[in-house]
């Protein structure tokens, strides 16, 4: 987080970089690899899942593959397919967009019980039973990089398209009230 590094110290770097997602076709490539080196051989269908549920970091990638191989030796299986991928994902409650229940879980809660939000950081970890810091640093970013979070000077909205991701009717009158 460069913003916690003083100026002074920051203007010592001779460069600074802003690193990018990568794309899915790039984690895609890497699952490949990854694979190769786990012994477990995956067909084009299964990495394009595997990838589209990564939020496009390769790190997240390879914990995945690990979790879907271990779901496709369980399996008694010889490769990673798209029917097994999709099938260990959704044992771990893991959507085609990368979201784990705790992201659901932080979503619904905004939207149900504060009706879309706005909802306060302290009040939002209090009704989630999840740290302040863990909100902030695990869950929101993603949130908010996808859209389905918007943070305003009155605190976090759930957007229509998480709305309509969870499968929750909105008042869209009201949702556009909130974000301005």
């Amino acid at each position: 987080r460069l913003g916690a590094i003083s100026s002074p110290l920051r203007n010592r770097f001779g460069v600074i970089h802003r690193l990018d997602f990568y794309e899915n076709e790039e984690i895609e490539k890497i699952l490949h690899r990854s694979s190769k080196i786990l012994e477990i051989p995956i067909d084009s269908a299964g990495a394009k899942i595997i990838s589209c549920s990564s939020r496009r970091t390769p790190r997240v990638a390879n914990r995945l593959l690990k979790r879907v191989r271990d779901f496709t030796q369980v399996k008694n299986a010889e490769k990673i397919t798209e029917s097994l991928a999709r099938q260990a994902l959704e044992n771990l409650e893991i959507d085609e967009l990368g979201l784990e229940p705790t992201d659901r879980h932080i979503l619904t809660t905004i939207a149900e019980k504060f009706a879309g939000g706005p909802v306060g950081i302290q009040t939002l970890a209090a009704a989630t039973m999840e740290e302040i810091e863990t909100i902030e640093d695990v869950y929101e970013p993603y949130l908010l990089q996808i859209g389905f979070l918007a943070r305003t000077p009155r605190g976090r909205v759930v957007t229509e398209q998480a709305y309509k991701h969870l499968g929750i009717s909105c008042n869209k009158e009201n949702l556009n009230n909130k974000l301005f």
